[in-house]
């Protein structure tokens, strides 16, 4: 156990990050409740659906699409279950490799995206795109590029064969 006093945030520092966890819980929020009234779906389940929309032949190995929603594996597994039984989704084992497993996204998948993008890119522009200037989006990104890569790929969020 280290016997150094921890490097506490300043006032600048302590703001800041408040702000951020503010915006992280409460930006996620907001996405989920307007999905939920405008499309009877949540913010996670339309993360996998879009996810799939932007692959080819709208198919993706279940760790990766796990790794591009940012969840575990298991995560993935209950919620795919749930689309497939509005069948807007379906799994198969992965014909090149048999260790891996294929999400793919059904033509009723591929129209309940189709339904709810539109507002959903209206939501992001309300709450985040417009608020900002193009500056500070761009900053944004860059900020959450690199906070990404500090993380790094945990293992519990599905992108590692190593146990949580």
């Amino acid at each position: 156990m280290s016997t150094e006093e921890p490097r506490w945030l300043d006032a600048e520092e302590q703001a800041t990050w408040l702000a951020m966890i503010k915006m992280l819980t409460r930006l996620p929020a907001a996405l989920d409740a307007d999905l939920h009234h405008s499309a009877g779906v949540s913010f996670f389940e339309y993360q996998v659906l879009a996810g799939l929309s932007m692959r080819a032949r709208h198919t993706a190995r279940m760790s990766e699409l796990a790794e591009f929603s940012a969840c575990s594996l298991s995560r993935l597994s209950h919620t795919a279950r749930r689309l497939e039984s509005k069948g807007w989704l379906y799994r198969t084992p992965d014909p090149t490799d048999g260790r891996y497993t294929l999400a793919v996204l059904t033509e009723a998948g591929w129209a309940k995206v189709v339904a709810t993008a539109p507002g959903h890119v209206a939501s992001v522009r309300r709450l985040l795109i417009d608020a900002l200037t193009q500056t500070q989006y761009k900053q944004l990104r860059q900020i959450s590029e690199r906070v990404n890569d500090a993380i790094g790929h945990d293992p519990c969020l599905g992108v590692s064969d190593k146990p949580c």
